[in-house]
């Protein structure tokens, strides 16, 4: 086959096996980990590469800018201690045993190369686990705190990881190599993530083209992510930050019409990202496979399973350890939470599935790089099994331990949503006209219902939004109707698809 033909068989196989991976209820990434894998064997399959240097920009920035941007700041700040403990210790002491081990396994490693390896498998991805978590509604604190630390503990490994490459191409590290990075890079990262992100709301409420918008916010951000490592800046934080600060704004600024269709391009692109990342990691692998004599695959695979060993098991360790010391001392906060459980700890540090960010760290290792073949070798492997052994166990093991949702997001919303009504109520008060009596009417019913529930938890359906419903699908196959019988083109019918599908959402709720 050639190249389109690949393309479209990959995309629509992957979508079969997200399809299958709902279904088995785990998530997606396991099944395309295996797909990878099978792929990576195939006699006849595509030969593919990547310049390694566009590995961390094309597949990590989109998806951090996509997380990023959902993420709530005052969770974020609310679960401070235990993402921060998460995101340092827990990556510290991975990348550490990790390189231990493989100085004890391999003397002649070079320090450099055994903690770029470290800090290569360090930070889980958690947008696997979320998958699962959000399917299952455990509480609420655990799920924010898996998100902040799948957002934030990217930055602090390849903060360790590009120290680490640095130093193998200068054969050496010290202090006074890579301490300008850590000082610097940090602040630096920050205070540009928030420039780029003015810049960039200065410039995105002008563009009123669905498309064009959509373009641009692609471009900026890659344009974000290439310009901080051009200056030795964290792509990392910088693109958090843009994220936040964008996401800050945006809302106010940034109509319907093209939030809507912005978010399902994201959202598909999010999921095209990680179908290539695997497919394109795993077909590296058959080289690398091909290269090694029988006694050396069975050491590197010996290799990979123990450091796949030793990720689980310090990520337990540290977790519980946390968890413990947490529950004994306590945690204040300036709102209340849910407290620290035996059985939450358990779920935390089993939610350690390896991602995309470990297989792009992994691929953007120059060619020269020391033992890059066993690093790239271990890295999949430390993927694939993590999202195999803990991806398809977390489910039963989150049955097995009976957590329940506390849903404070609900009541929230709720809350808010009253509020909302009660405000747009205002608004229209003292408009005579036949359409705002209507109006008033709905949202009057609406705030009735609202305040007969105590805790806000209140439908978000506009009490007329079934019968709209169903007088819109009436509509809706009447125009079909017409486009059939050729009384109507087609550019008439898509005018009027649009006015239905417009007011079809807003009926939705």
């Amino acid at each position: 086959m050639n190249t389109l033909e690949w393309i479209i068989a990959l995309l629509l196989g992957a979508v079969l096996l997200s399809a299958a991976a709902r279904r088995a209820k785990v998530p997606y990434p396991t099944f395309l980990a295996l797909g990878g894998v099978l792929l990576a064997f195939l006699p006849s399959g595509p030969a593919w590469t990547l310049e390694p240097s566009l590995a961390l920009a094309l597949f990590v920035a989109p998806v951090l800018l996509d997380a990023a941007y959902d993420t709530s700041l005052r969770d974020l700040r609310d679960n401070w201690l235990p993402v921060s403990t998460l995101v340092v210790v827990a990556v510290g002491l991975t990348t550490a045993a990790v390189a231990g081990l493989m100085r004890f396994l391999l003397p002649d490693m070079p320090w450099a190369a055994a903690i770029a390896l470290g800090a290569i498998v360090a930070p889980p991805d958690a947008a696997a686990a979320t998958a699962i978590l959000r399917q299952v509604k455990l509480p609420y604190r655990i799920l924010k705190i898996l998100e902040g630390e799948s957002l934030l503990n990217d930055a602090s490994a390849l903060l360790i990881y590009r120290v680490a490459v640095g130093a193998a191409a200068m054969d050496q590290m010290t202090w006074s190599h890579f301490a300008p990075t850590l000082l610097l890079g940090v602040p630096g990262s920050l205070a540009a993530g928030y420039v780029f992100g003015r810049i960039s709301m200065a410039v995105l409420p002008r563009l009123t083209d669905p498309p064009s918008a959509i373009i641009v916010q692609f471009a900026s951000t890659f344009v974000v992510w290439i310009v901080a490592e051009h200056v030795g800046l964290s792509g990392i934080l910088t693109i958090v930050v843009y994220a936040f600060t964008v996401a800050r704004t945006a809302p106010a600024e940034i109509p319907a019409r093209l939030r809507v269709p912005a978010y399902a391009v994201w959202d598909t692109v999010v999921f095209v990202l990680n179908v290539l990342a695997f497919v394109l990691i795993g077909l590296q692998l058959q080289p690398i496979w091909l290269r090694l004599d029988e006694a050396l695959r069975l050491e590197y695979c010996m290799i990979a399973a123990m450091v796949l060993g030793v990720v689980i098991l310090t990520r337990i360790g540290w977790v519980m350890f946390y968890n413990t010391v947490l529950r004994w001392f306590g945690l204040r906060t300036s709102r209340p939470l849910a407290p620290p459980t035996v059985q939450g700890g358990i779920v935390v540090s089993w939610c350690g599935m390896r991602g995309i960010v470990t297989l792009a760290a992994a691929f953007a290792l120059p060619e020269n790089f020391p033992y890059r073949d066993l690093i790239l070798l271990t890295a999949f492997a430390v993927v694939l099994g993590s999202l195999v052994i803990q991806g398809l166990t977390l489910r039963p093991l989150i049955a097995m331990l009976q957590l329940r949702d506390d849903n404070p997001v609900e009541a929230e919303v709720g809350r808010a949503r009253a509020t909302a009504y009660r405000a747009a109520l205002d608004e229209i008060d003292g408009d005579p006209s036949n359409e705002a009596e209507i109006l008033r009417l709905e949202y009057r019913a609406l705030l009735l219902r609202a305040k007969g529930d105590p805790d806000g938890v209140t439908s978000g359906e506009l009490p007329a939004d079934p019968l709209r419903r169903r007088a819109l699908g009436a509509a809706r196959r009447s125009i079909l109707a017409l486009r059939e019988s050729e009384e109507i083109g087609d550019d008439a019918f898509h005018r009027l698809e649009e006015e239905l599908d417009l007011a079809e959402l807003s009926a939705r709720a």
